[in-house]
């Protein structure tokens, strides 16, 4: 696991391929917006925790290559905040 300390750049390196995966809480909507546009438009995938669809006023984000997506919402089943 690592984190550089920037939702944004987080959600970068997922849509360029160096991150297979990112997560977070307590985020602010200037934190992921455009980030999760830019995973979606290199075709990730980005939602809720559930597999649901992607708030940015929800404060919480997961965001994937796309190949990994649901493994990583079996994994986090049951977070909350």
């Amino acid at each position: 696991m690592r984190r550089c300390g920037s939702a944004a750049l987080d959600l970068c390196y997922v849509a360029c391929g160096r991150f297979d995966g990112f997560w977070e809480l307590k985020l602010k909507p200037w934190d992921v917006a455009a980030g999760a546009l830019i995973v979606e438009e290199a075709c990730g995938s980005v939602s809720s925790f559930d597999g649901g669809p992607f708030d940015m006023f929800a404060g919480k984000a997961l965001a994937s290559n796309g190949l990994i997506h649901e493994q990583m919402i079996a994994v986090l089943r049951g977070v909350t905040d």
